[in-house]
């Protein structure tokens, strides 16, 4: 059973951190690419930040880059996005995503076929 869930997500401080996790169950991620989206009430889901299945090669979406962080460790199994200098605008439900056997391009949700539950990110003073 392909299964990937998100933890990390919370009520943060503007300006503040957290660190989004993205665990796999019953695959393992060596070969998929991987995505971080996000989905504000009332808005379509985005592309956040995309790692190839070798960890070579990343996309980041213009608001974000410079402040979040993707990564994998295979050895866990796990894919993270760490979240810098957080503004309210990045209030969402953050959900990750795989793509097996694709080349690695565009970072959007149509491209993208695994979806784990989402976890609620909340930036607020």
């Amino acid at each position: 059973q392909l299964q990937l869930v998100e933890s990390g997500g919370g009520l943060v401080q503007p300006g503040g951190s957290l660190r989004l996790s993205c665990a796999a169950s019953g695959f393992t991620l060596d070969y998929y690419n991987i995505g971080w989206f996000r989905q504000a009430p009332g808005k379509e889901r985005e592309g956040v930040a995309c790692i190839s299945s070798s960890g070579g090669s990343t996309n980041y979406a213009d608001s974000v880059k410079g402040r979040f962080t993707i990564s994998r460790d295979n050895a866990k199994n796990t894919v993270s996005l760490q979240m810098n200098s957080l503004k309210p605008e990045d209030t969402a439900v953050y959900s990750c995503a795989a793509q097996k056997f694709a080349l690695f391009r565009l970072c959007v949700p149509t491209e993208y076929d695994y979806w784990g539950q989402g976890t609620q990110v909340t930036v607020s003073s």
